[in-house]
């Protein structure tokens, strides 16, 4: 399955973005007649929302993932041929664009849609350019992408969705078959991930194929979500038993017929091709013309022209800062050893974890919880505009749950058919200590992911793909901002809850130099984990599992520091100018009415808002 925005955070600085400016400056109105510009305007939304449209039509993950039901028996073409035509169909948009449209003779908003229409382009062209580097089959590959998509996105309401299921279902052989003819053609130029990701994806495929209707276990993930949904059917008087038992032997079929060899074609080619992946993890670095790769990677996900060597230093001054920090903290608490002491004291005691059963799990869900309900309450003290959307708080699925792993957001559907999802992994419950649940609770949920992500969703009078774009540095970024956002707000009452959020901060400081040090220093993994053990209060398990994800996802990491430091700064910068008017409700909802933007973007439009003010 090719990466969504959310997923990738793809997003670069074109160069016909408003570039930032050195100081605050008044923006002069366009000439135009206000008329004039007004259709202007309202020209380019509907050729832009027709050209969304026409994308869309593309995808029909998207379209589900948007709430739709359009080509709900299709899954997304990721041949080559297809990834090829889709952006043909890309160059022949934004070129008709700029015949059709003078970009002076539009507003400002109307601007920014055209700038950010033709970005996507560029970041179409360097994504395909350089997507034969990606690894194919990593833990967020379509092994294990798409059924999470069929459970939790392919909604069924009606016997011809659950037919809709089967068919995609039937669809997932080829699909899984064509990206495995991708990752073999990267393996034949070098590119392999390393071993211990063929281990996870051997586990996987291993998970997804157990039990039924592939043998005599309990029901397999996939089985058991259609049946489910089956069930549902039946109880609302949508089917009747024989109907019910009609559409499970459909998806029984489509499980055995099609998902199963696929799987097992992949799980062999798996275990063939993990003997000549090495053992010993590399970055990008040690790919083919992995310099280059791993420099767009930084300009794709912080949307800035900052090198990996400024991204290091920067990562490197912040770790000295927080742990400046720390140490403050670590003194109010009154533990009398060393910080690095007392990051072992809170990894090894057992006060700071949940049990590691189901009564444990239940309980660090509440908690989560409690903390929304917390925060979510306050919220009209910093937030004018409130988004619609429901949130939900959910374990990760067993079949993708790794110990370890970082927690996550999935949107809700713009017509509020599905809520926003705030994923947690709970394999393990000692790499998910209780201190950290507060901060990551307001980062995935309010005022975090799931307010920005529903809030970009609900807006009106913009061109739709503005509704849905995603900016890593942006979206992280934000993420990042609201942890520091809470602390001002008077939340993390709890000392050890508060030094959590440290940890967190400093956590993504260290993936700046982690990150870097293993793709354009060529850190091992050995070197990343002694420095991030000496830096961080997390459980070793954790650590482990966030190194391996920046082994496999060059950049990824570098966006939530990255987006946090330009949106302090630009804070800093309005308040500085503007004193007393300045109001932080009004900045917020600035910072989150025109969804998710590019950084440059992003100080365009504080810039603005200053000089209105």
């Amino acid at each position: 399955m090719k990466l969504t925005r959310r997923e990738f955070g793809l997003g670069i600085a074109a160069a016909g973005l408003a570039a930032p400016s050195t100081a605050w400056a008044q923006v002069r109105p366009a000439p135009a007649a206000a008329g004039a510009v007004a259709a202007a305007d309202a020209e380019l939304t509907a050729f832009l929302d027709a050209a969304f449209e026409a994308q869309l039509q593309l995808d029909p993950e998207q379209l589900t993932q948007l709430g739709r039901k359009d080509k709900q028996d299709q899954l997304s073409d990721p041949s080559e041929a297809a990834t090829a035509a889709r952006l043909d169909a890309m160059r022949r948009s934004v070129a008709d664009m700029r015949r059709r449209f003078d970009r002076e003779a539009l507003g400002e908003n109307a601007r920014i849609s055209y700038d950010m229409w033709a970005l996507e382009l560029d970041r179409a062209e360097t994504w395909v350019r350089w997507r034969g580097h990606n690894y194919v089959f990593d833990r967020s590959g379509p092994h294990t992408g798409l059924p999470n998509f069929l459970i939790n996105q392919h909604r069924v309401d009606e016997p011809a969705d659950l037919e809709a299921y089967a068919a995609r279902l039937a669809a997932l052989g080829p699909v899984i078959d064509t990206h495995l003819g991708r990752a073999r053609a990267s393996a034949a130029t070098g590119i392999r991930m390393p071993r211990f990701a063929y281990d996870q994806s051997i586990e996987e495929v291993r998970r997804l194929t157990t039990g039924a209707p592939f043998d005599g276990g309990a029901d397999s993930a996939l089985f058991a979500d259609a049946k489910t949904k089956a069930a549902a059917l039946r109880e609302a008087g949508k089917v009747d038993e024989a109907g019910e038992r009609r559409l499970v032997a459909q998806v029984a079929e489509a499980l055995t017929g099609s998902v199963k060899p696929a799987y097992e074609r992949l799980g062999a080619w798996l275990e063939a091709d993990r003997a000549e992946a090495s053992a010993e993890p590399g970055g990008a670095g040690a790919l083919p013309d992995g310099a280059a790769f791993y420099a767009a990677m930084l300009k794709l996900q912080t949307t800035t022209d900052m090198n990996a060597e400024q991204i290091h230093e920067l990562g490197l001054s912040e770790v000295r800062r927080i742990r400046g920090e720390m140490e403050v903290l670590k003194g109010r608490i009154g533990f009398a050893g060393s910080l690095e002491d007392f990051f072992v004291h809170l990894r090894e005691d057992d006060r700071y974890y949940v049990s590691n059963d189901e009564a444990g799990r239940a309980r660090y869900l509440q908690l989560a919880e409690t903390y929304l309900a917390g925060m979510k309450a306050r919220l009209p003290e910093q937030f004018g505009r409130l988004p619609r959307a429901e949130l939900v708080v959910r374990r990760v699925e067993p079949f993708r749950e790794e110990p370890g792993g970082a927690a996550h957001y999935s949107s809700s559907a713009p017509d509020g058919s599905r809520p926003g999802i705030f994923y947690v992994h709970l394999a393990d419950t000692r790499a998910t200590p209780l201190y950290e649940i507060e901060g990551t609770a307001y980062h995935e949920g309010w005022p975090g992911h799931h307010m920005q992500i529903a809030l970009a969703q609900e807006m009106s009078g913009l061109p739709q793909f503005r509704n849905h774009s995603f900016y890593g540095a942006y979206g992280e970024g934000w993420g990042l901002y609201v942890e520091r956002l809470a602390k001002e707000m008077g939340f993390y009452t709890d000392p050890y809850s508060d030094f959590g959020r440290l940890g967190r901060e400093i956590w993504r400081a260290i993936r700046l130099v982690v990150d870097t040090g293993i793709h354009a220093k060529g850190w091992s993994e050995a070197q990343a984990l002694e420095f991030y053990t000496a830096n961080s209060p997390q459980p070793i398990g954790k650590i482990r599992s966030e190194i391996r994800r920046y082994f496999v996802t060059p950049g990824q990491a570098t966006s939530y520091k990255v987006g946090m430091q330009h949106m302090l700064a630009l804070r800093d910068r309005a308040r500085t100018a503007l004193g007393a008017r300045y109001d932080q409700k009004r900045f917020h909802d600035m910072v989150l009415g025109q969804g998710s933007v590019p950084l440059p973007v992003l100080e365009a439009q504080v810039e603005r808002w200053v000089a209105g003010v």
